[in-house]
């Protein structure tokens, strides 16, 4: 190393080539890297659906979701089996272990899923896929007071003018139902002209096809045979014959049915402010640049309102890059003040040009960080940059040592670039080991493998590289400017005056250290222990604080957004009108919000910009969007955009969504409301799995469970994810049908055909895939009369009424059935006030108190946690393996330079000083601890040892040069005093602008930059004070295990000098 630092010192342009290397690529970089609000999340899953039309919950739990559970028992590489029984539809998840490769599972999956050969016949064909995660980029509503289909229509052509976009490869509609061509034939057109409806779709399949018929091989050549006659469009159906009479008439479709191309029965609707509504969803896949996405897009909608039909109107409902926008430039101007305020402080301790060459280190490493970013697919994100901002104050450290020396050297008469080469030298072990150590402490962010890892890895790997960039810049680039810098006397008065009063201040700070300092640390030093125990018992004091629960600990910080979301589900099966009223309710709530917070605000304009309205679909969020389908008559949904943060004052959207709530009231019959202003979160807040075999126990003991909850402060919209079904009428056939050759198959086939409908054909018109369903008209298919007016058809053609064969009860079934390896579950969840408690301290409570009352009761119900509460624990276990390694390399790193076993942990006795200096930094700024504040103790722990390394070697360096211990470590102090407290605060004033600027978009990161400046500013303190009496109370116990020794084999030889 001495010859590269050497080498380069005498080769300037080689160090100004390599500084201009960083630079120019760190730019090109920043302008290639793709920009994301946060980092992507690899979701590790296998998906598996399978269709069951028509079929209720538990018929597609025992013939669909048992049976791929069974199949896929045993794959390698899964976790956890999820899955989800619905109405005509079994949905299987299988987690993945961490480590397991993907797409190995998933072809295992793949290939055991087609295995299965006892699906029932009108189950579809399996879909198994990864689960991908399409980011949301841009939702855009297409309003009008028109039909569905022109709504549709328009949105496609808007949809396929985005899609031809180079760079935009994922664009879908929602909130529009399928295509479906019905062909509804009533009981009285059957039995007039003895068909059934098995017949009529037999027909249809034998009329309606194209089919190829092979070849004809000519002298000039092959000549194909195709048989043409596929009907796509309603009309094209009417055509079609039914049945053939003796005489030769014929009987068409037309004359029989009521023939109709439109939608998919069900209840969705979409209304943007008030007006119905399709959505175009644009979404990013992959490394795809959003801002790019955005832009195109933006651009296309422009030119395409240009030819919109009179009273069509294009809306832009979601735009994810403003809000990144808007979060980067808030970070971006924190960064700025920091760099600022760390300019100011070199500048005041070190004389001015050696404080501008040590300054410039900071932009090199921060620019020269962005270079490695493509290398690494890293994109340049809130997770990123937080990461610049943790490492502002800490790229310098090693400058301002380096820096400090190099000056101190000139001092001694040698020449600048003597100087350089020696000062750097005489520092550069324990710079280099100094970052090292903290490289290991943030390395745990990029090993360790969770839900949100990837957050922890952005910053993680920012920093590390960042830090790696400055061991360069320090070593080889600064020694090589500092000793050609210009030497020229001071001319102007303003430079007069500040060389004159920075040397007054520095004088002022030498004076302090060799004076009260020097006093006090002598003082300090006689009487170590008693200054050890003072220091212990600090420790002691601080742990008893977060063992009691009078520290409060959260996890993960939602990340609010500008929009609101509030949800409602009614019973299964509720009419629509009533899921209408509901979200009128919602709706006039939020109208009173607006009026309420205009005045408050004294706004002249609306306080909420703009209101979307959801009902049969819960809305996409800022998600990927939802498959189509003909909606739910019990789900709505009423979301409401607010005005920029700014704009209210930053005004949290938590308070508005309290006043809503508020506004809102109870809603009759309701089952679950709920109000959400997160655009990002870890799970619900409180959630419970309540697992076992028989579900009416389950719900019992989940309306137990809630009751319960319902008992603490602070605890919001709690609710379980039982959910009654609709009303099912269960059919079964009497004696007598059996004796006229009935078999329940048959009864069960032509009930089906009726009520649901045969399907006849599915054809592909254009994009769309379209069923052609045969049934009942609507008008039959509305009471339980209808069924009893039913004649069913006998293997000999005749037909019988239906109540002369079957019977039927009416009984109320399962909404969804949920299994978690294997068993039903039956989940329990709730918001919580964070500003009443915690949801730490409710799940203490609830482990404590309600999980025996509960598991007394119902002992065949086990209990685990969900949600936020899940993803802590994995992540908390996840940390303490990670911090555990990062400390062995911490001390090993510490070794090697220090050549010891000891003095490493005298080093690193300041790390737990450091993690209370960062627990009183919460407690001071006002916030509650968060896994993020875990993180930032994790890394400062790499951070805080940095002053103390380079203080333990410049003692041993004193004393093998003759000094005694005593005074090796006091002018190892006194000597250093100023460069530890010039590290130290250049760390924790970089942080200030973050810790100050309290608003909604900089609270995610607050909790980290907390625990990493307050745990510095702390550790310094102890580095200057307790660690000198560590290094000295070391060597006092190694001359008293030499003594005893030497007493215990009588040998004075083995006394220790």
């Amino acid at each position: 190393m001495h010859t590269a630092i050497r080498w380069f010192a005498h080769n300037p342009v080689a160090a100004n080539l390599t500084m201009i290397m960083m630079l120019v690529g760190g730019a090109i970089s920043a302008l290639i890297t793709n920009q994301e609000e946060f980092p992507s999340i690899d979701i590790r899953m296998v998906q598996i659906h399978v269709p069951y039309l028509g079929a209720a919950p538990v018929e597609a739990e025992k013939a669909v979701c048992t049976r791929v559970e069974e199949a896929i028992e045993g794959v390698e590489g899964i976790d956890r089996v999820r899955s989800g029984a619905s109405e005509g539809m079994c949905g299987v998840y299988a987690e993945l272990l961490v480590g397991a490769e993907p797409v190995t599972v998933l072809n295992e999956v793949k290939s055991k899923v087609d295995g299965i050969n006892s699906f029932p016949v009108e189950t579809e064909k399996p879909v198994v896929s990864k689960l991908t995660m399409a980011r949301r980029v841009m939702q855009i509503a297409v309003s009008g007071n028109t039909d569905e289909k022109t709504l549709k229509e328009i949105a496609r052509e808007l949809r396929d003018e985005i899609s031809a976009v180079r760079g935009i490869s994922t664009v879908n509609l929602s909130y529009t139902r399928p295509y479906e061509i019905s062909i509804e034939v009533s009981e009285k057109e059957l039995r007039r002209y003895g068909i059934t409806l098995g017949q009529v779709t037999q027909a249809i399949k034998s009329s309606s096809l194209d089919m190829p018929g092979g070849t004809i091989k000519t002298s000039n050549g092959e000549i194909l045979i195709r048989t043409t006659g596929q009907a796509y469009l309603g009309s094209e159906f009417e055509d079609v014959i039914v049945k053939t009479r003796k005489d030769g008439t014929r009987l068409a479709l037309a004359d029989i049915a009521d023939i109709r191309d439109t939608f998919e029965e069900g209840d969705l609707v979409a209304e943007f402010n008030g007006t119905k509504s399709v959505f175009v969803n644009v979404s990013q896949v992959g490394n795809e640049d959003i801002i790019q996405i955005s832009r195109d897009a933006k651009e296309i909608i422009q030119k395409f309102e240009r030819n919109l039909p009179d009273g069509i109107a294009l809306n832009i409902w979601v735009d994810t890059t403003e809000k990144l926008k808007e979060r980067i430039n808030v970070l971006l101007k924190n960064a700025g003040g920091g760099l600022i305020l760390v300019l100011i402080i070199l500048t005041l301790f070190l004389k001015f040009k050696v404080a501008m060459w040590v300054a410039v280190g900071i932009p090199i490493a921060l620019i020269g960080t962005l270079a490695f970013f493509p290398f690494y697919d890293m994109t340049i994100s809130t997770m990123t940059i937080m990461g610049f901002i943790l490492v502002l104050g800490i790229v310098v450290d090693d400058a301002i040592v380096v820096g400090e020396r190099i000056y101190a050297h000139e001092q001694l008469g040698k020449s600048p670039l003597e100087a350089a080469v020696d000062g750097t030298w005489e520092v550069s072990v324990p710079v280099i080991f100094g970052v090292l150590t903290t490289i290991a402490a943030f390395l745990p962010m990029v090993v360790i493998e969770v839900g949100f890892s990837p957050f922890f890895a952005a910053i993680g790997f920012t920093v590390i590289i960042a830090l790696i960039c400055s061991i360069i810049e320090s070593q080889l680039i600064l020694p090589a400017h500092l000793a050609h810098r210009s030497r020229a006397p001071a001319k102007t008065t303003i430079t007069k005056s500040w060389i004159k009063f920075q040397s007054r201040l520095a004088s002022a700070l030498e004076s302090f250290a060799l004076g009260p300092y020097k006093s006090f640390l002598q003082r300090t030093l006689r009487s170590r222990y008693i200054s050890v125990s003072l220091g212990v018992g600090i420790l002691i004091i601080a742990l008893a604080l977060v063992l009691s629960g009078r520290v409060v600990f959260g996890f993960f910080p939602s990340v609010e957004g500008d929009r609101i979301y509030a949800t409602i589900e009614m019973p299964e099966g509720t009419a629509v009108d009533a899921t209408l009223r509901a979200s009128q309710q919602m709706t006039e709530a939020a109208k009173l919000v607006n009026d309420e917070m205009q005045k408050r605000l004294n706004l002249n304009t609306p306080f909420i910009k703009n209101t979307f309205t959801s009902i049969g679909q819960q809305g996409d969020r800022d998600g990927p969007g939802r498959p189509s389908g003909p909606g739910q008559s019990n789900l709505a949904e009423v979301a409401i955009e607010l005005i920029p943060l700014g704009e209210r004052n930053n005004l949290s959207a938590k308070e508005v969504t309290k006043l809503w709530r508020e506004y809102t009231g109870s809603i009759p019959d309701a089952v679950k409301i709920t109000f959400d202003a997160s655009t990002f979160s870890a799970g619900s807040a409180f959630e419970v799995e309540l697992k076992g075999k028989d579900v009416d126990r389950l719900r019992m003991a989940a309306e137990e469970f809630k009751v319960e909850l319902g008992r603490f402060d602070g605890m919001l919209d709690i609710s379980d994810s039982f959910r009654s079904g609709k009303q099912e009428i269960q059919l079964s056939l009497l004696p007598e049908a059996r004796n006229l050759g009935l078999t329940l198959n048959d009864l069960a086939i032509q009930v089906r055909d009726a009520f649901y409908g045969a399907q006849a054909q599915r054809v592909q018109r254009g994009e769309d895939d379209v069923r052609v369903m045969v049934r009942f008209p609507e008008a039959e298919r509305k009471s339980v009369g209808s069924l009893e007016d039913m004649y069913i058809r006998t293997p000999d053609g005749n037909q019988v009424p239906f109540f002369s064969v079957a019977k039927f009860e009416v009984k109320r079934g399962y909404s969804t059935i949920n299994r978690i390896d294997g068993k039903r579950t039956v989940s329990v969840s709730a918001d919580v006030d964070r500003a009443t408690v915690s949801p730490e301290q409710v799940l203490t409570s609830v482990q404590n108190k309600v999980y025996p009352m509960i598991q007394n009761k119902y002992p065949d119900i086990d209990i685990e946690l969900g949600g936020e509460q899940n993803e802590r624990y994995e992540s908390m276990n996840a940390i303490l393996y990670g911090f555990i390694i990062s400390q062995f390399l911490i001390y090993a790193l510490l070794a090697i330079p220090l050549k010891s076993y000891l003095q490493p942990l005298v080093v690193m006795g300041v790390i737990p000083f450091g993690a209370v200096g960062a627990v009183v930094g919460h407690y001071i700024i006002g916030i509650e601890l968060m896994f993020f504040s875990v993180l930032g103790i994790v890394a400062l722990s790499g951070v805080v040892i940095n002053s103390s390394l380079v203080l333990v070697d410049y003692a041993n360096r004193q004393y093998r040069e003759g000094l005694t211990l005593y005074d090796a470590i006091v002018r190892a102090c006194t000597v250093r005093f100023r460069p530890i407290i010039l590290t130290s605060f250049t760390t924790f004033v970089g942080l200030i602008p973050l810790m100050t600027t309290i608003t909604p978009n900089t609270a995610p990161f607050l909790p980290m930059a907390t625990s990493l400046a307050w745990g510095v500013l702390f550790a310094t303190f102890i580095t200057l004070l307790l660690v000198p009496c560590f290094y000295l109370i070391v060597e006092d116990l190694l001359r008293a295990i030499a003594s005893f020794k030497a007493w215990l084999f009588n040998d004075p030889k083995l006394k220790r000098a």
